[in-house]
């Protein structure tokens, strides 16, 4: 059986970089969002763990403006009732947040839902519900709390292989403590995008490395072909 969905029409255009915003206010996750976007990037999720949902929706809005501007895609972490209320592209599920089949429900086949997904069991669960899959982490990582055990690339390679091996053929995306240098031995190993949220912060120049990300994933992916 193939498990392939046809829900939201993903714009596979933005799908290599997307990047999470990290900051302790709305304000600086929105600054976050204007500079990736400067650098060419055109997924942002939104990902604010412990703001109340007004201040969630606050910088939701906010940021929905710039994407629009870029014609961007925008992604609510965690929040599925306010992707709705301000338009987002979609929404992204933890393990620990709402079924994906629960928000699905909610949002009907025009929104893009995402689901965070650590072993084949993971994917097994959640793929009649959601468009994409995010895999990992990659390796430990100091933005994310109760992290899972880590996949590194056999690991990407062997879940990978094992969702296709049972028909589930939506796209799957690495994250957790990616660096540029790892992004074309990642690209080779299954996952189909990279999700990234620190190496681009930390960076003295979040533009600039935003471009140089791109970069590393395009010619990862001209190495593909």
């Amino acid at each position: 059986m193939t498990h392939n969905q046809s829900h939201a029409k993903l714009p596979f255009d933005h799908f290599g970089l997307q990047f999470i915003t990290n900051a302790e206010t709305g304000a600086e996750c929105a600054e976050q969002a204007r500079k990736v976007l400067n650098g060419g990037c055109l997924w942002v999720q939104l990902r604010m763990k412990g703001a109340s949902e007004a201040e969630v929706e606050e910088t939701a809005s906010a940021i929905k403006r710039l994407t629009d501007e870029f014609e961007a895609t925008l992604i609510i972490d965690d929040h599925v009732e306010v992707a709705k209320r301000v338009g987002a592209s979609g929404v992204h599920l933890g393990k620990n947040d709402m079924d994906p089949a629960e928000a699905r429900a909610i949002l009907g086949d025009k929104f893009i839902i995402g689901g965070t997904c650590n072993t084949i069991e993971d994917v097994m669960r959640v793929c009649k519900s959601v468009d994409y899959i995010g895999c990992g982490p990659f390796r430990f990582t100091t933005t994310k709390k109760n992290l899972a055990p880590t996949l590194g690339l056999d690991g990407y390679r062997e879940l990978t292989w094992a969702a296709r091996s049972e028909g589930v053929n939506i796209p799957i995306v690495a994250i957790g403590g990616i660096t540029v240098s790892d992004i074309a031995d990642i690209m080779t190993s299954g996952p189909d995008g990279i999700a990234l949220s620190g190496e681009i912060i930390r960076s003295v120049d979040m533009t600039a490395k935003t471009t140089e990300v791109m970069k590393a994933i395009e010619a990862a992916k001209r190495q593909e072909l």
